[in-house]
């Protein structure tokens, strides 16, 4: 009997921390500024959140195997290329849209049950991001709009994993934009574009025979990879804008500097080097996410010690 792949595989559940990290961070910023943690709400928007995540990792699997992508993909890795699973498992189609679709339906149940324990004059921005997050999750790759095959995934992964994330949990806590939230908005969604970036020079050949527009297949590997090098000093950026304008002791915020100083002078050579070669670009991808996770975690970790100080 043929084993199937695990559900953790199925919603590619190591790259939700791209979602848990930045609600964590617009949580933080909102105990900060409120003088209190509402945890019931922050619990319901990790949930919202989380649903939003698999919806969109699922979907993106389905559709991109459906048009083709997934099918000349010869190298895909742990970061980059989708799961696989329906690939190897096309019997899966129908539980793999159930998953999807469980995931919008989590989601707005959450956003229902987050209306009363908010201000109405917040409602806007609540239903307005679950909206927008529902039509990015599934039309990042679905027809007829397929965001990521016309030019506009980049913007949609940072759109959603930086601004929008950040709001909405800033909205579940009842602040709304502060122009504190403004200055938080950036770096997980650039955290998260790195990846994508990465991501399409392994992939440049599958992504132009499946006709996945992003900007690797556009304008080719040696313009994404400077790209990708803008991407990771704009974080670095954000990072040192957080210590300037935040008030009090701000030094905890440039413990997210770490993985910049440790791991990214490696990931930068890689991928600038081997921009054209697959095969070697999968270590800067690997280095990508790890860079990925260690800067959100020391962020996470340096807002924490900023409020208690």
């Amino acid at each position: 009997m043929k084993e199937h792949p695990g559900i953790g595989k199925m919603i590619r559940i190591h790259f939700l921390s791209s979602i848990i990290a930045p609600i964590i961070l617009g949580t933080l910023l909102a105990v900060h500024l409120n003088g209190k943690l509402e945890a019931l709400n922050f619990l319901v928007v990790l949930i919202v959140g989380v649903g939003l995540h698999v919806a969109t990792n699922v979907y993106n699997d389905i559709f991109d195997t459906l048009q083709g992508t997934d099918k000349v993909n010869v190298h895909r890795n742990e970061s980059s290329g989708g799961s696989g699973v329906l690939l190897d498992n096309p019997e899966l189609m129908g539980r793999m849209f159930l998953l999807a679709r469980s995931g919008l339906i989590v989601a707005f149940v959450g956003t229902i049950a987050l209306m009363p324990l908010i201000d109405k004059a917040l409602w806007p921005y609540l239903w307005g991001l679950y909206l927008l997050s529902a039509f990015f999750s599934k039309y990042y790759t679905a027809p007829p709009i397929k965001l990521s095959y016309r030019g506009w995934g980049e913007i949609s992964v940072w759109f959603a994993f930086g601004p929008m994330a950040i709001l909405i949990a800033t909205v579940s806590q009842n602040l709304g934009l502060h122009p504190l939230v403004w200055l938080l908005m950036p770096a997980t969604g650039l955290s998260t574009s790195s990846i994508l970036l990465a991501g399409q020079m392994i992939d440049l050949e599958a992504d132009r025979a499946g006709g996945k527009h992003g900007v690797a297949s556009r304008r080719g590997t040696r313009f994404t990879s400077v790209i990708y090098l803008l991407v990771q000093s704009g974080i670095i950026a954000n990072v040192i804008l957080l210590f300037i304008f935040l008030p009090g002791h701000s030094w905890p915020f440039l413990f997210a500097l770490i993985p910049y100083i440790f791991l990214f002078p490696k990931a930068a050579g890689i991928i600038y080097k081997n921009h054209d070669n697959p095969d070697l670009l999968k270590k800067g991808a690997k280095l990508t996410v790890l860079i990925h996770l260690a800067f959100s975690l020391f962020l996470i970790i340096g807002f924490v010690i900023y409020i208690y100080l």
